[in-house]
């Protein structure tokens, strides 16, 4: 085998009992007190073999999405999938993960198992005390401009078993519409931008996973073609650092070709170079080389959820275990950055419970500082 293959999936292990019971715990985590969640759980055993047997004789259709906007912490167009569906896409993703994973590049952070926002946030200020300056780039309108033709050709690069492939091509032709990214390339004619296929839903497990697929070769290019070493991507945003200014200078050039490859433009408002001391607004916080700080907006959107939280609890909504699960997370993550004063202050003005007093001033404060 090449250095990057490993044995083909099957579409039996795809809808194997086994990977469909792997696929409904990895989708029920945190949302299994929804209505939807609670009734596939109810009889967990009949519901998977129902969807296996959907899958094996080719009856599966996907269903109709929920689209709603969230405006936190941008905002942003989500397409939520019905359940039985999320479960198909984790079980999709249990076996062709792996044909893509060892492909991926180190600093791919997102939607990776062992990576994720702290290791990226981590490898942002290692970078930032070994280089001066910084290209920070964005691509725009990324998930509704991703081309199906460009992704289902890259997927079959990868994908033997023809009814895999097709079932992520049925995922991939399923997803609704997204808003319009008509953006012209070269060779295109007045109505190619109409007539492509593109957008994929930003709620849909597949479409975080696929992304990373979508992006390889321009991470490839950059660390392998350019041996650029310092080199970050987080879904949509990236970061190049290097001492040479004019370097720089010709990677975001040479970044609007590749992505342009791809279909993808850059975003000019939020593709900038810039020395490394200005500090990196990246995953929430500002990087700076010798600590970290919260964005401001990112402690406006934690005063917001806050007091949502103490709201929903004097309600009688969520009880104070889960108050202190919610707040533990938003401490843990805080914690990430110089920030201990900061989580006082946030936390300290939050009561729950009508005679209850400051969160900031209780155990849990204490014992996650």
């Amino acid at each position: 085998m090449g250095r990057h293959e490993q044995a083909a999936p099957t579409f039996e292990a795809l809808a194997s009992f086994e990977n469909l019971f792997l696929a409904a715990r990895a989708a029920q985590r945190g949302k299994r007190f929804k209505p939807a969640v609670a009734r596939f759980h109810h009889d967990l055993a009949a519901s998977l073999v129902e969807l296996r047997d959907e899958l094996l004789e080719g009856r599966y259709r996907p269903g109709p999405y929920r689209t709603f906007t969230i405006y936190e912490p941008s905002r942003r167009f989500i397409s939520a999938a019905p359940y039985r569906d999320r479960v198909v896409h984790h079980a999709l993703c249990n076996v062709i993960g792996p044909l893509f994973e060892r492909s991926f590049i180190f600093d791919s952070y997102a939607n990776r198992v062992g990576k994720g926002t702290h290791r990226a946030l981590d490898r942002c200020t290692g970078y930032a005390r070994r280089y001066g300056y910084v290209l920070q780039g964005d691509v725009r309108l990324f998930f509704p401009s991703i081309d199906h033709e460009i992704l289902l050709a890259r997927l079959r690069r990868r994908i033997r078993d023809s009814r895999v492939m097709e079932l992520a091509r049925t995922i991939v032709g399923h997803s609704n519409a997204q808003p319009p990214a008509e953006f012209y390339f070269p060779g295109d004619d007045l109505f190619t931008p109409f007539e492509r296929r593109k957008g994929l839903p930003i709620g849909n497990l597949t479409s975080q996973f696929w992304a990373n697929v979508y992006l390889d070769p321009f991470d490839h290019h950059f660390r392998d073609e350019l041996g650029v070493p310092g080199y970050i991507r987080y879904v949509d945003d990236f970061l190049v650092f290097s001492d040479d200014k004019e370097a720089l200078a010709a990677w975001l050039d040479v970044a609007r070709q590749q992505l342009a490859r791809l279909r993808l433009e850059i975003n000019e408002r939020k593709s900038r170079i810039y020395p490394v001391g200005e500090g990196i607004p990246f995953l929430g916080f500002r990087v700076f080389p010798r600590q970290r700080r919260l964005l401001s907006k990112s402690v406006k959107r934690a005063r917001r959820r806050l007091a949502r939280l103490a709201e929903a609890h004097r309600r009688g909504e969520i009880d104070m275990k889960g108050v202190s699960r919610s707040v533990a997370a938003w401490i843990a993550h805080a914690a990430h950055g110089n920030t201990e004063g900061l989580r006082r202050r946030v936390l300290g003005g939050v009561v729950f419970g009508a005679g209850g007093r400051p969160c900031g001033s209780g155990r849990l404060l204490e014992q996650q500082s």
